[in-house]
């Protein structure tokens, strides 16, 4: 039997989804954005975001210009706030929404490919994975907080190929932000296609889907 190629997840706005009441909880709970606004919010940061990254512009890392913004919208005052809804959004026991049937979407990819995960995360990703009911789900974990490299630095990719022993070009890569996880993938030989939950490369010519039931037709297709 030929050996099966391996995929590669993201996890955050891949396969879980952030607890907004915890990552915005020094906000007053009624001025907290619906997941509209957020996701409006989330499109137009990875505008600017991907821009820049491009560019060679990067002043700031994706989140802090995600709640720089979200404060101007809410005429917060930003004055050492931006800050402590980074690092809350930094931790990954804030990322632990799980949207139904991601279980068994996994179970059914994994019965064609080899998976694994590719995370920007801070060490305890594998934790909150556990927590969601899905870490055993995957062949190997690879966090950039045990790594030391985080996405799109090509050694994060070659780190994740060689716990699965597999070879770039024989493995995809799913993430959500363009700068970082297609062009990151891209760069270190591996396939890739966008998991655009929020829309903002709607207008983009690369592969892209929005759901897991997207990406498995997706799959179905193309690999």
């Amino acid at each position: 039997m030929a050996e099966r190629r391996v995929i590669f997840f993201d996890v955050g706005n891949t396969l879980l989804f952030p607890n907004r009441a915890k990552m915005l909880a020094p906000i007053p709970i009624d001025r907290h954005p619906t997941l509209e606004q957020w996701q409006a919010l989330e499109r137009r940061t990875k505008d600017v975001f991907d821009q820049r990254m491009q560019s060679g512009r990067v002043d700031h890392g994706f989140w802090w210009i995600f709640h720089s913004y979200l404060l101007a919208d809410l005429n917060e005052s930003q004055d050492g706030l931006v800050q402590v809804l980074v690092r809350n959004t930094q931790k990954s026991e804030n990322w632990d929404q799980i949207l139904p049937g991601t279980r068994a979407a996994l179970d059914r990819i994994a019965a064609r490919f080899r998976i694994a995960v590719i995370s920007n995360a801070d060490g305890k990703i594998e934790e909150t994975l556990s927590r969601c009911g899905i870490a055993d789900c995957f062949e190997s974990i690879t966090d950039s907080g045990i790594v030391g490299r985080e996405k799109p630095h090509p050694e994060i990719f070659e780190a994740a190929l060689k716990t699965m022993n597999a070879g770039a070009g024989e493995s995809l890569y799913v993430g959500d932000v363009y700068s970082v996880d297609y062009v990151g993938a891209s760069n270190a030989g591996m396939l890739a296609v966008l998991f655009d939950a929020a829309g903002a490369y709607r207008e983009r010519w690369e592969p892209r889907v929005e759901s897991v039931e997207q990406l498995e037709a997706w799959l179905e297709n193309e690999m």
